[in-house]
């Protein structure tokens, strides 16, 4: 009896990896403009007034947010949290107000955008 193998052929793992290559550039410009939009709402609801991109000025810098949380899965939806109810004491005395006018739609954009900063 002859074997079968289970492995896709090679023209098939061509196509496969084209087409995985295909969406992936697709998708790039949709996550570029959720990452422009983000930093954009940012910028509109004042958060850049009191925290710098890597350094702290009244509230930590993004890329120190980042650099806490990274590698925490929870992380989205819990700063997503802070950012909508405030909060105080995760960076020591300094108070973060409550954003309540923001959605929750863009609470999470405004978490994974901060959570996507490079290292500072």
């Amino acid at each position: 009896m002859p074997l079968i193998s289970k492995r896709p052929s090679r023209n098939r793992r061509k196509l496969l990896s084209l087409a995985l290559l295909v969406s992936l550039l697709m998708s790039a410009p949709a996550f570029a403009g959720t990452v422009d939009g983000a930093q954009a709402l940012a910028r509109e609801r004042g958060c850049l007034a009191c925290h710098g991109m890597l350094r702290k000025q009244v509230g930590p810098g993004f890329a120190q947010i980042a650099e806490r949380y990274r590698g925490d899965a929870a992380a989205p939806s819990r700063l997503a949290a802070k950012i909508q109810g405030g909060s105080v004491g995760t960076w020591g005395r300094v108070i973060m107000p409550r954003q309540p006018q923001l959605s929750d739609e863009e609470a999470k954009a405004l978490a994974g955008w901060v959570l996507s900063q490079p290292p500072p």
